[in-house]
């Protein structure tokens, strides 16, 4: 039969539920074109950052109203103008980012090129704890937005408060497998929500306002409320440092709201060309959104006094679209709009980083400060591995603070803000040894975002350490000495194993070379496995048993005696310890103990394409083949032979030769 004929084994089950589920391979060729257009790209990079207007006002005031009371409406403006100033300087800072590193990584490859591999490894942890922390903070929110909405539409109605932490986990679940699919599937899913977010607010903000200057004003919330966080009382205590402490863990808590600025940074690669342009355009009018949403939310906190509640239910953001529409049919039907568009954007928001944490992490992996895993596409030219790992820690965190927002907005804000550090402090860094035009400018610009974005890294890690921060900052110095440990294990192996000029100019100094089978019975296996001993021209071959059971070794001795053709007498070797990788080790090293002797040890594998036949069967080689793998002179084969295969032709034959009817 010519090698063209022979039959190819079928798809393994793995791959053919794989397809199933993500659809027909993406070929390499394809990778060009699932690229994101601005209007796309905006959908998709810019729904975390955007969403976050849903819950960052409601942060700042879980601070400022117990303490300042009524008066946390009025200070939550100033508060919110600050936060608005950093948007300003940070934006700035990724605009030039994006001119100069068109590809992607963000504040990681600033870093790297501008301030060394080991620094940028702040950046690497900085960005892969947001990312995971985002996933769950945005699809917990979401779930809130939905419940929020059946308290107020249902008038207080709980029935669905013991499934917020069920169905926040089937969301993630539901992002990876689009993620999965693919980079233009992902995009197209989850750019729509994004716009209707988008639309949902500006109705709340244009109804508010037409009814907020119509004379009549904006209905209030009711701030006694059962279940809201208790109103402070405020006073002339408010003048002193205490209170300057609480603005300022208002002010990190409002920094929540900023998170996702960096996402067109660490994507850029996914815009069409060219791409520092249009990432840059799309980075602009992201951020004035972004801005003009908070401030907006902001405004309409203070003219409503929507309050927040210890359990997060209703949202800020539901209160104020329900004192805004009021009620009836059309205040219900706006209240509705707005939430499941909310929902929406926090649930897609999460994608971004289903997005940015691959290619960040094929990034740092590429330089060898993560596993290489990380770096392969995958069935659908996705970074796979990367998104099942994002994908695995999000879960762990939404289980360990029960989807609880307030909780997780603790571990947040210090992972996003070092990242802007580091982007702005490499990119003064570049300007500084790249003169050109307008150098000063953007010098002075870098230099500002960093500084600011780092006392932001300092307020919250001092005024939110009790609450959550100290996990960060602690994970934070271990993240990094692991990433540099991994490299330093890659660079050791490469200065070995690369080292092939010294490999080749030595010669061989065995004497003799044997080959020992190590039969377990005697079957098709163990004969493919001594006729490939020949091939090999050895000194010497010998099939050996290791005996563990010894009524059976007794029967295979027989057999073997008594079947022609094999020419190798069999050697029982007493186990009478049963520890086969043991027994088999030892023999190894005395038979190379001379040190002129090299070994290669056969092992017969046996396959099955079939899951029962795997679930029937043990395979032991790869286990032999990792106790051996220290000697210098041994050597292990594995020869697999497809037990099915043997079994299907076998069964083809019979029915061949069986009489017709």
């Amino acid at each position: 039969m010519a090698d063209a004929d022979v039959p190819l084994p079928p798809d393994r089950l793995r791959y053919r539920v794989k397809r199933a589920l993500l659809g027909p391979p993406l070929v390499t060729e394809r990778l060009a074109q699932e690229k994101l257009s601005n209007p796309l790209a905006l959908g998709v990079l810019a729904s975390d950052c955007i969403s976050s207007t849903a819950y960052g006002t409601e942060e700042m005031l879980r601070i400022l109203v117990p303490v300042a009371g009524v008066a946390a409406f009025t200070l939550v403006l100033p508060v919110t103008g600050a936060i608005l100033l950093v948007l300003l300087l940070v934006t700035l800072a990724y605009r030039d980012v994006v001119s100069v590193y068109t590809r992607a990584g963000g504040s990681y490859v600033v870093a790297r090129e501008n301030l060394g591999p080991r620094v940028a490894q702040i950046a690497a942890v900085a960005l892969l704890v947001d990312y995971t922390v985002t996933v769950a903070v945005q699809t917990a929110a979401g779930t809130d937005a939905l419940i929020s909405l059946a308290h107020l539409v249902g008038h207080g109605y709980h029935g669905i408060d013991h499934l917020k932490l069920p169905l926040t986990v089937g969301v993630v679940v539901l992002l990876m497998y689009g993620n999965l699919r693919g980079i233009r599937e992902a995009g197209r899913a989850f750019a729509l929500p994004a716009y209707l977010f988008m639309a949902a607010v500006a109705l709340l903000l244009t109804v508010g306002l037409v009814r907020g200057l119509g004379g009549g004003g904006l209905p209030h919330a009711d701030t006694a409320a059962s279940g809201a966080v208790p109103l402070g009382t405020g006073g002339h205590g408010w003048l002193y440092g205490a209170s300057l402490f609480i603005v300022l863990r208002a002010f990190a808590n409002g920094g929540s709201s900023l998170t996702g600025l960096e996402a067109i940074s660490n994507g850029v690669s996914a815009f069409r060309h060219p791409q520092g342009r249009n990432a840059r355009r799309t980075l602009t009018v992201m951020s004035v959104i972004l801005g003009i949403m908070v401030f907006g939310v902001s405004a309409l906190a203070h003219f409503t006094h929507a309050i927040p509640y210890e359990d997060g239910n209703p949202t800020v953001l539901a209160q104020e679209a329900h004192l805004v529409f009021g009620d009836g049919r059309a205040g219900t039907a706006g209240l509705v709009f707005v939430q499941l568009a909310t929902a929406l954007i926090l649930y897609t928001g999460a994608n971004t980083p289903f997005t940015g944490f691959p290619f960040l992490a094929s990034f740092v992996a590429e330089d060898r400060f993560l596993p290489r895993q990380l770096t392969r596409r995958g069935h659908r030219l996705a970074f796979s591995n990367g998104i099942i790992c994002l994908t695995v820690v999000s879960l762990g965190l939404l289980l360990l603070t029960g989807g609880n927002v307030d909780k997780l907005v603790a571990l947040y804000a210090i992972g996003v803000f070092t990242g802007f550090t580091m982007a702005a402090a490499g990119m003064t860094a570049h300007h500084l040894r790249s003169p050109g035009p307008g150098r000063r400018a953007k010098v002075a610009v870098n230099l500002a975002a960093a500084v600011v974005s780092a006392l932001v890294v300092l307020i919250f890690a001092i005024t939110k350490f009790t609450e959550g921060a100290w996990l960060v900052v602690v994970v934070f110095p271990l993240g990094v000495w692991a990433l540099i440990r991994i490299n330093r294990h890659y660079r050791t192996e490469a200065a070995v194993l690369e080292n092939v000029p010294a490999f080749t100019t030595g010669r061989p100094h065995w004497r003799r070379h044997l080959v020992y089978v190590l039969v377990d019975g005697l079957d098709l296996a163990a004969v493919k496995a001594l006729r490939y001993a020949h091939e090999l021209r050895p000194d010497e071959v010998r099939a050996l048993h290791f005996v563990i059971d010894e009524a059976r070794a007794r029967r295979l001795a027989e057999r073997w005696e008594a079947t022609p053709g094999t020419n190798v007498p069999l050697e029982l070797i007493d186990c009478p310890d049963r520890r086969l990788r043991r027994a088999v080790l030892e023999l190894a090293a005395r038979t190379t103990a001379d040190g002129s002797t090299a070994l290669t040890l056969l092992v017969p594998r046996r396959t099955y394409s079939t899951p029962l036949g795997r679930l029937a069967h043990r395979g032991t080689g790869e286990q032999m083949a990792r106790a051996l793998e220290r000697l210098p002179n041994v050597a292990v084969t594995i020869l697999p032979f497809d037990v099915s295969r043997a079994v299907e032709r076998l069964r083809g034959t019979l029915g061949a030769e069986s009489p017709g009817p």
